[in-house]
């Protein structure tokens, strides 16, 4: 009989409020086959811890700073497709959860929902099964992905764009964007004006104002 035990599944946190990060660990912790391998308070620092632990599921809030949770799951499905994402967030609005599915996350739940969702999300993603809690389910169910977005009427910035678009947004200046990002002032400077020129915006203060419309930044 062979009395190997079950390999545990790789987790990842990533969400900038402690008390959240050390309710998820405990949670986990309480059943077996889970490991948490890393825990991250900006997005940015998530990225890099999940290229190097390679985590099996990541549990991403979606407002992180730096890096929020939508272009953090595009990134890590990019470089780790094997890797689960889960969202568990505050924002049960249809937009956030449209945006971050089609990035590639398979699970959401909401921080308001009892800790038996966060747990049965992980169970499920750790057998790549897509999980739900009921409220984002009837959200699915009532707005039905049938359309690209390309063709729904929305700017689309490129990912590099809303990147800037979000650090600008958190108060960052070029010089500190260029070096969070190992590029030069100038290609800042570029990617900056193509975005407020796709946007029509003028401003900081309104482009300050659309990443908080449109979910990139908390207000």
């Amino acid at each position: 009989m062979d009395r190997t035990p079950p390999l545990k599944s790789k987790i990842l946190i990533a969400d900038d409020h402690h008390a959240i990060r050390q309710g998820v660990r405990g949670l986990l912790e309480a059943h077996p086959g889970y490991d948490i391998v890393a825990e991250a308070s900006d997005g940015r620092a998530a990225l890099r811890l999940a290229l190097e632990n390679k985590p099996d599921i990541a549990i991403l809030d979606y407002s992180l700073p730096l890096m929020n949770g939508l272009e953090l799951t595009r990134s890590i499905k990019h470089e780790l497709p094997r890797t689960e994402i889960l969202i568990y967030t505050m924002h049960d609005r249809e937009s956030v959860l449209v945006d971050v599915l089609r990035a590639g996350a398979r699970g959401y739940v909401l921080k308001s929902d009892s800790g038996a969702h966060l747990v049965a999300a992980a169970s499920a993603l750790a057998k790549h099964k897509p999980y739900f809690s009921g409220a984002i389910s009837e959200t699915l169910l009532e707005h039905f992905i049938d359309s690209d977005h390309s063709a729904d009427g929305r700017i689309v910035l490129t990912a590099r764009e809303r990147e800037i678009v979000q650090l600008i947004a958190e108060g960052k200046l070029n010089k500190q964007i260029a070096h969070l990002l190992s590029i030069s002032v100038k290609t800042v400077e570029t990617h900056r004006s193509a975005a407020m020129h796709k946007l029509k915006i003028k401003s900081t203060a309104e482009l300050v104002l659309y990443a908080v419309r449109n979910n990139i930044v908390e207000p």
